[in-house]
């Protein structure tokens, strides 16, 4: 399993979303506290994505995010409003290359995954006859994340809310592949969607931000999001609902 953030609120350098606190990101790349049996290290890359007078900047990395002896400086003098970054543990038989890092991108849509989809590819195959062949011959990489973030860009492209675009393709694949980890963030700078699909995530919320983590990366001001849970935020609004019929 990997671990991802995001974040809206007023310009920090990415350090101190990504380095600089006591459970950053960097640290829960090799020291992670909630695994759930996906793995123990987070060490088959880095990515960072953020927004730069309108456009979207991104570094990705295939190495550990620790072997990046750049990355602290360059983090640290970059400031941002609006940030999505993961550290990634591939699954096994996925490429293990920059192409395969989130977070992915398109236009202002920055996307992550953390999880799998069970049974791949065989379990997805007919959602996946559903995209253009030229989304598959164009994905990012060939690996679970990269065609679920073609699945919801085919909606998100076709008009749906970005919310309703993640929500229906982790209702779909879920139901094509029930043992599926589908926990998603995508953001377009404005916004951040979430989805909690058997993995944990936490939100942290004040007057004039908002973060989302796989994990808390400080001790205080933090709630965990339940489980199969649709998160839709924005630097001043929160709204969490259930993804499952019946849920409370």
């Amino acid at each position: 399993m990997c671990r991802h953030l995001a974040y809206l609120g007023p310009p920090v350098p990415l350090s101190t979303l990504v380095i600089d606190p006591p459970h950053s990101l960097y640290k829960q790349s090799w020291a992670p506290i909630d695994m759930r049996g996906g793995g123990s290290v987070n060490a088959d890359g880095f990515g960072l994505g953020w927004y730069a007078d309108g456009s979207v900047v991104r570094y990705r990395r295939s190495v550990p995010i620790w072997a990046d002896e750049s990355l602290p400086g360059l983090a640290s003098s970059i400031q941002a409003s609006a940030v999505l970054a993961a550290v990634r543990n591939g699954t096994v038989g996925s490429p293990l290359n920059e192409s395969a890092v989130a977070p992915f991108t398109r236009d202002q849509w920055l996307f992550s995954h953390n999880g799998l989809i069970s049974g791949w590819p065989g379990s997805v195959a007919k959602l996946a006859e559903s995209l253009p062949v030229t989304d598959l011959l164009t994905l990012n990489a060939p690996m679970d994340s990269a065609l679920l973030w073609a699945l919801v860009q085919d909606r998100l492209y076709s008009g749906a809310p970005a919310a309703e675009a993640v929500a229906s393709v982790v209702r779909d694949v879920a139901a094509a592949a029930p043992e599926s980890r589908l926990n998603i963030l995508l953001t377009d700078g404005e916004q951040i969607v979430a989805t909690t699909w058997t993995h944990s995530l936490w939100t942290r919320q004040t007057a004039d931000a908002v973060a989302v983590s796989s994990e808390p990366w400080a001790e205080t001001g933090w709630e965990q999001v339940p489980d199969h849970s649709l998160l839709l935020a924005t630097k001043s609004t929160l709204a969490v609902t259930p993804l499952m019929e019946g849920q409370e």
